[in-house]
């Protein structure tokens, strides 16, 4: 898991790099900081279930929103034929924008997923 916490650690801060040039990195610098914090915390052995569940909603709920949203996700793949949302780095059309980052923050939810029952399985082993 250390190595799992690491690496996902590092991803998250070059994601929060990328951001900068990005309409809004006022709100997806900190979505990607916090995942990585928690990662980080996570590979020290320090465990915060309640701070990933917290994230986990919040990224949950912005997930949904970005999902239904127009020109989210559902347009994506009804109106524009699930276009190759990698073809560029640049987002020239807003459905690939909210594209990514619906799955920018699936991979956020399943990452601290992932820590939150490490977590609970390590905190009953110390009891």
């Amino acid at each position: 898991m250390k190595v799992f916490n690491i690496f996902f650690c590092v991803v998250f801060i070059i994601f929060a790099g990328l951001q900068y040039n990005d309409p809004d990195p006022y709100v997806w610098m900190p979505i990607y900081l916090y995942a990585s914090y928690f990662c980080w915390q996570s590979a020290r052995k320090n465990f915060y279930p309640k701070w990933y569940l917290t994230g986990i909603f919040i990224y949950f709920v912005y997930a949904i929103y970005l999902f239904f949203t127009k020109d989210g996700v559902v347009d994506w793949l009804s109106q524009h034929q699930a276009e190759n949302i990698a073809q560029t780095m640049k987002a020239t059309k807003p459905w690939i924008e909210e594209t990514r980052e619906f799955f920018g923050l699936f991979i956020c939810i399943a990452v601290l997923l992932i820590n939150y029952f490490y977590a609970k399985k390590q905190l009953s082993k110390a009891r």
